[in-house]
C-alpha cells in the first residue's frame, strides 16, 4: 500500500509545481501525486499530463471520478472536454481517456460514495455559470450529500472568507497566487484543512480556486483489490 498525506483528518500542504513527474503504465501519462492511499487501486489526488497522441487504457472507476482540465483537451467516448471543464464519472463508469493535442488535468479518485452514480460535465469557460461576488465571482461545480465542489475567481487584491465545513476542506491553486491564512500558496499548491475551521484568502494579482469541501469527515471505504487506475 503506498501512503501519501493518507490522514484526512490532518492538514496537509502540497507544492504539486515542484514534484517530479512520475510515469504511469502508459505512455506519454505522467503523474504528479498530491495524495495517495491504496495498493492497485487508491483514493488518490494527482495532477496528470497526457502528451499529445497518447491515451490510458479502458478502465473501470470503482470509486468514481472528478477532474478539472486544466490544459489542453482530454476525450474520451464520452466527449471532448477543453480547458475548464469540470467532469464527475459515477461509481462504477467506464472509459478510454486519450487527447490530441495534450492536456493535464486535476483529478480525485474514489470520493464518491456507492450511491453516486451519475455522471455530469460542465464547461465553465461558459460565463452563464458564474456568479458575481464582491470578491470575484464563484462558480458551483457539484452540490451533493457528501461534498460540495465550486471553482472561485478571486479578483486582485480581493479577500474571501471560507465558512468552515464540519467535513473539511481542500483548496488547489488552479492560477495565480493567494495568501491562506498568512501562508503564500502559488499555482498548483494544494492544502487540506480537516474540521470547521473557516478559511481567509487574499488574493494579490488574482487567483483561480479549487474549493472543495463537506468529504474529509466520512471518506468512502477502499475496496480490496481493482484494476489499477491513474
Amino acid at each position: 500500500m503506498t501512503l501519501l498525506h493518507p490522514d484526512p483528518t490532518q492538514p496537509a500542504r502540497v507544492d504539486a509545481a515542484l514534484l517530479p513527474w512520475d510515469p504511469s503504465p502508459a505512455p506519454g501519462v505522467e503523474r504528479r501525486r498530491i495524495e495517495r492511499t491504496g495498493g492497485e487501486v487508491a483514493r488518490l489526488t494527482s495532477i496528470v499530463r497526457y502528451a499529445p497522441g497518447s491515451r490510458f487504457p479502458a478502465h473501470r472507476h470503482g470509486g468514481g471520478e472528478e477532474y478539472l482540465v486544466l490544459s489542453g483537451t482530454f476525450s474520451d467516448e464520452h466527449g471532448d472536454h477543453g480547458t475548464g471543464s469540470y467532469v464527475r464519472n459515477g461509481v462504477g463508469s467506464r472509459h478510454s481517456p486519450h487527447t490530441a493535442e495534450g492536456c493535464t488535468i486535476l483529478v480525485k479518485l474514489w470520493w464518491m460514495h456507492p450511491n453516486e452514480t451519475a455522471s455530469a460535465a460542465t464547461d465553465t469557460t461558459h460565463a452563464a455559470g458564474w456568479q458575481p461576488t464582491a470578491w470575484g465571482a464563484r462558480h458551483p461545480l457539484h452540490d451533493g450529500p457528501h461534498d460540495r465542489v465550486r471553482l472561485l475567481r478571486l479578483s486582485p487584491g480581493a479577500t474571501v472568507s471560507l465558512d468552515g465545513d464540519v467535513g473539511g476542506t481542500e483548496v488547489f491553486i488552479v492560477d495565480g497566487a493567494v495568501n491562506l491564512d498568512g501562508e503564500a500558496l502559488s499555482r498548483w499548491s494544494w492544502v487540506r484543512r480537516p474540521g470547521d475551521h473557516s478559511l481567509r484568502l487574499q488574493s494579490g494579482e488574482g487567483a483561480l480556486l479549487y474549493v472543495k469541501s463537506g468529504h474529509l469527515a466520512a471518506p468512502p471505504a477502499l475496496p480490496g483489490h481493482q484494476r489499477t487506475e491513474l
